[in-house]
């Protein structure tokens, strides 16, 4: 196995990946079968129960073996990362239950560039994110990771008009979908795409449930196949937005 450098674009098949502690169990055995081993969250206390385990609000993986965590994390979560090499760097900004305070970790990150409302960004993640030469774009929406669905290093998902503003004009293919309502995420009205999704490999986009549920299905399949992207789903269950998965480690 390698770290993978990268963040969010897997150049191989994906071996460890960060996922929230509540996964679906028929999603963490997809994942087995396709030789993905998952390390769980825990709760972070402080946060509303919808979000309290999500991987992109609790860390941000910088690529190669540094990710960027919000104090008061889970010390058993950090040592299997520590475990497995990682360099864990604290951040400065210990997540608050309510928006905008709960967001300082959920930057976006594709390539060169990453997304967020930089008012809310912790300072430590975006000193490391500048200092590997990323530009910080500023967006309105908080919860970027949340509402972006990574594709590759130059096309996003996302049901954010904002965001698909901001992205295009920074020269991005962008396939703006409505809200999904279909997405689930429990006590919210609804979750997010890139909360539901993840690459796991190079060219493949793994949704969390069936993709015929969600309104875009079509638009969503036009635009991957475009792209040479196989999409990997779960046929008859719900889609569920699992704040993320978090590419760690690749197959060598």
């Amino acid at each position: 196995m390698k770290f993978a450098d990268n963040p969010n674009i897997p150049d191989k098949p994906l071996s460890i990946a960060l996922v929230d502690g509540r996964i679906q169990k028929v999603l963490e055995n997809k994942l087995a079968h396709m030789g993905v081993r998952v390390i769980k969250t825990e709760k972070y206390k402080g946060l509303y129960e919808a979000i309290s385990y999500h991987p992109d609000i609790l860390y941000h993986h910088l690529g190669g073996n540094k990710i960027v965590y919000a104090p008061g994390t889970s010390e058993r979560v950090n040592n299997s990362l520590e475990n497995l090499g990682f360099q864990l760097i604290p951040g400065s900004t210990r997540l608050g239950g309510k928006y905008p305070f709960n967001i300082a970790y959920n930057v976006a990150r594709l390539g060169n560039v990453a997304f967020h409302n930089l008012k809310f960004t912790d300072p430590v993640l975006a000193n490391e994110l500048i200092s590997q030469g990323v530009e910080l774009v500023h967006v309105n929406q908080g919860y970027a990771k949340c509402s972006i669905s990574v594709v590759d290093e130059n096309s996003i998902i996302t049901s954010d008009p904002g965001i698909a503003k901001v992205a295009v004009k920074k020269g991005l293919d962008v396939l703006l979908i409505e809200p999904e309502e279909e997405i689930k995420l429990p006590g919210i009205k609804y979750g997010f795409i890139g909360g539901s999704s993840g690459l796991i490999d190079k060219k493949k986009w793994l949704l969390t449930g069936d993709i015929l549920n969600l309104k875009s299905s079509e638009k969503i399949i036009q635009f991957l196949q475009k792209k040479c992207i196989d999409i990997v789903h779960l046929p008859g269950e719900p889609v569920v937005d699992i704040g993320s998965i978090i590419p760690l480690m690749t197959c060598e």
